[in-house]
């Protein structure tokens, strides 16, 4: 029976797998180091990211189900920041606007998607900035519109056909004369999918943490360590509980490094640690390049 459930749900999985994570097994929108250290106002940043992940493991209630299937995703962002100023406090207004391509490969055959995914629209703002000691605490909503391809005939979706509101809550601070750390916590609303391809979809709330913790080489260089880990999602398809809520971590290791002064590369490589319902990562590589103006 739990089988049976997954299987209907891979399509609405799959949809949410080709977003700005994999989030059935990580943070629906993941945070990199440094990203809740806030910059002056006038500030704007142009960011690019590449995100390949591969998944041969499905899961289901903590147990590894042997369907023969692989996932593949090639995913991109074009994210665009503006730092401003708003009554004393520090905010960047933001969109981000994902593209792509997810395939999948099973026994039955293979299935893919390519085009471009929901966009994100929304921003920070810090309610605490120490210049001094570079502590800060902010707090985050995006607004996840749904206008990226959706077609319940096909198997695979890059848009998701409903709203969600993703908030973010985050503390970082130096830890030592070269460490720093960042803790995030995270909870997502999901509206409904009215058009979903077993009648309508409703999704429980998803909640989780993500944690950074980073060696500084010089003010251009360092190198983290990131764990991210979720809860809650279930679904409910027409009304019935499919037992699905997620339990899932992951860890990542980040290098980033500003060539220029305007300019930084970040290379990251992780893999899932447990998952008791959806994909296990088995590698995710990430590369982003951030343009200062």
């Amino acid at each position: 029976m739990m089988i049976c459930k997954h299987k209907l749900l891979l399509r609405t999985s799959l949809a949410f797998m080709a977003s700005y994570s994999l989030s059935t097994s990580a943070a629906q929108v993941a945070t990199d180091p440094g990203d809740y250290s806030p910059l002056p106002a006038g500030i704007d940043l142009g960011i690019l990211y590449y995100q390949h992940t591969t998944h041969n493991d499905v899961y289901v209630d903590n147990d590894l189900v042997d369907e023969g299937m692989k996932l593949t995703t090639d995913i991109g962002l074009l994210r665009w920041v503006h730092y401003i100023d708003v009554g004393g406090f520090i905010a960047d207004p933001q969109i981000i606007i994902p593209f792509g391509n997810v395939s999948l490969d099973t026994t039955a055959g293979e299935a893919d998607a390519s085009g471009i995914g929901d966009p994100m629209v929304g921003g920070t703002v810090w309610l605490y900035n120490n210049a001094d000691t570079k502590a800060a605490f902010g707090v985050t909503a995006l607004l996840s519109v749904p206008v990226g391809h959706y077609n319940k005939k096909d198997a695979i979706n890059l848009g998701e056909n409903r709203w969600k509101l993703i908030t973010q809550a985050a503390y970082t601070t130096p830890i030592a004369s070269s460490y720093s750390l960042d803790l995030i916590g995270e909870y997502t609303i999901f509206g409904e999918n009215d058009d979903f391809v077993a009648g309508s979809l409703k999704q429980d709330p998803q909640y989780g943490v993500q944690t950074h913790i980073s060696k500084h080489f010089s003010e251009r260089s360092r190198l983290s360590l990131s764990y991210f880990h979720d809860f809650g999602a279930e679904t409910q398809i027409s009304g019935t509980d499919q037992d699905n809520e997620l339990n899932n971590s992951r860890w990542q290791v980040s290098y980033s490094h500003f060539v220029r002064p305007d300019l930084q590369l970040m290379l990251q490589y992780g893999q899932s640690i447990r998952v008791k319902n959806g994909f296990a990562e088995g590698d995710r590589v990430n590369l982003r390049l951030v343009k200062v103006f």
